[in-house]
């Protein structure tokens, strides 16, 4: 899929303005840029920012009801993914985004990338174990297994949330080895971007 066609589907359907797809156009920039001196994408993706890690992320915006959401926190946003992408969706100012990085080199991107493109809904924290996690939506890609994410969301985050993570061909199979729980349920849904990818979607009561 060519960058042309993911911006259309950013706009038609999930609701991204002019406004900011040009945002997303200077962080695509700057990325390329930064990722000269660290690695902070692989170097494989690079042409394919738009249509990898872009919209990858953009596409959890499907499962995020806007209208019981004030909170949303990124578990290891890494290059600002999902959790910033989220974000640059939101002119209206409708949800608080959190992104909890580990790595400093990333963490001084996220940083410099709100300061430039004037991201005023989202901070960055560093250490996701420091203190309670106050969140309607949690989402991540690209973080821990799936019973980590889940001993996070049970002993961290405070209830009820809902957890959206991005995994590879192996969802089922994480899903199979960890005990959600009576006050857990979950679903499957198909990525846009990888045939064999899922998305899984966890309420936590």
């Amino acid at each position: 899929m060519n960058d042309i066609k993911v911006v259309e589907i950013l706009k038609k359907k999930l609701g991204f303005s002019e406004f900011s797809i040009n945002k997303l156009i200077k962080f695509h920039d700057y990325l390329l840029e930064y990722n000269k001196s660290y690695n902070l994408i692989s170097k494989k993706t690079e042409k394919m920012i738009w249509f990898r890690h872009i919209l990858d992320s953009a596409q959890l915006l499907s499962f995020i009801d806007y209208s019981k959401t004030n909170n949303i926190v990124d578990l290891g946003s890494g290059a600002g993914f999902p959790g910033l992408i989220i974000a640059l969706n939101d002119e209206k100012g409708r949800f608080h985004v959190k992104l909890y990085e580990k790595s400093p080199v990333k963490r001084i991107f996220l940083k410099t990338i709100k300061e430039k493109l004037d991201i005023k809904n989202i901070d960055i924290e560093e250490n996701i174990y420091e203190n309670k996690i106050l969140a309607d939506v949690v989402v991540c890609r690209a973080f821990k297994k799936l019973d980590e994410i889940l001993k996070i969301s049970r002993e961290i985050v405070e209830k009820p949330h809902k957890l959206i993570v991005l995994k590879g061909k192996n969802a089922q199979m994480e899903i199979n080895n960890v005990s959600l729980g009576s006050n857990y349920s979950y679903k499957l849904e198909e990525s846009i971007t990888e045939d064999d990818s899922k998305i899984i979607i966890v309420n936590a009561k």
